[in-house]
Parts: C-alpha cells; sequence; structure tokens
C-alpha cells in the first residue's frame, strides 16, 4: 500500500496537464468564454450534487443501522455517489466526466461493487460479514471428491473438519 503512494504527486501532476490540455483542445473547439462557463456550471453542479448526496448516505446508513441491516450496500454506494459529485465539483473538465459518470446509476453499481470486491479481499471474513451480509455460497450436486488421506488426530488435536482453513466444496459468488 506504501509503495503505491509514492506516485501520488506524480499522478496529480499528470492529471492537472491532462485537464489543462483538454480544457485547451475544447477550447479551440468551442471557445474560451464557453469552456470556461462549462467547467464552471459543471463545478457548481457538483457541489450541489456532493450536499445532496452526502445526506442521502447518511439517511441510507442510519436508516440500515436502524434496521439492523449491514450498511455496507449503502456506504459504498453513497461513497461511489460522493465520489462522483467530488470530481465534478473539481475544476476540470475530465473530472467532470469522470464524476458525471458516477452518478450515472448502471456505472454507479458497477463501481459499488467494485468497491465491496475490493473491500471484502482486504478485512477479514468477519468484518465482510458484519459490513454486508452473510455471503451466498453456491454447492454444485454431484459426487464428492475423495479427501486426501488425514493423519490420525492426537489427543491434542481436533479432527480435521474442524480444523481452520478446512476446505468446503462450492463457490462464492456475490449477491
Amino acid at each position: 500500500m506504501r509503495r503505491g503512494l509514492r506516485f501520488i504527486p506524480l499522478a496529480l501532476l499528470l492529471l492537472t496537464l491532462l485537464e489543462l490540455a483538454v480544457f485547451v483542445l475544447v477550447g479551440r473547439a468551442v471557445g474560451f468564454g464557453a469552456a470556461l462557463l462549462l467547467v464552471f456550471a459543471a463545478s457548481l453542479l457538483g457541489l450541489v450534487l456532493l450536499r445532496r448526496e452526502g445526506m442521502r448516505a447518511w439517511r441510507r446508513f442510519r436508516a440500515a443501522a436502524q434496521a439492523g441491516q449491514p450498511p455496507g450496500p449503502q456506504v459504498t454506494d453513497g461513497l461511489v455517489g460522493l465520489a462522483g459529485a467530488l470530481l465534478l465539483a473539481l475544476p476540470g473538465l475530465v473530472s467532470g466526466v469522470v464524476g458525471l459518470l458516477l452518478m450515472v446509476p448502471p456505472v454507479r453499481r458497477l463501481t459499488a461493487a467494485g468497491v465491496r470486491r475490493s473491500t471484502e479481499r482486504r478485512v477479514s471474513s468477519m468484518v465482510a460479514g458484519d459490513l454486508f451480509g452473510p455471503r451466498r455460497v453456491r454447492v454444485y450436486p454431484g459426487a464428492a471428491q475423495p479427501a486426501p488421506p488425514q493423519p490420525t488426530p492426537t489427543p491434542e488435536q481436533p479432527p480435521a473438519a474442524h480444523q481452520p482453513g478446512a476446505a468446503i466444496e462450492g463457490e462464492i459468488v456475490d449477491r
């Protein structure tokens, strides 16, 4: 994780250069005043959406917590909405387009699902269950595969089926 942090200044510099190049290209195509007005309107829309998305995310999180449901889906959807509104509020055409895309429901759902999968990989299964609820497991019918021979347990050692990391046949699927 820390190795990736060293590239943030370079990424910000490249993003600034990209924003500037796109602004110049759009300014040449539609005029400097129109391009400036477009950036200003996108930033204003982003500020309005930032407030709306923040309030919406907070209400949905509170409702899930009061209902005793896992708050993970509401939190990830709220974070994606807030990120989209924040990118839209930043002055720039490229960040505005990315922010606007994150506000479109199908893109928002795909992004939220990606955030959820990434979060589930980075936290323990117990924390992931608390955040997102129980995971569904698909088990395929058929002949059981022969298990590899297990050493005979000693009185101090529990049977293999109760050891941590014992294999379960099946596949974890997203909801």
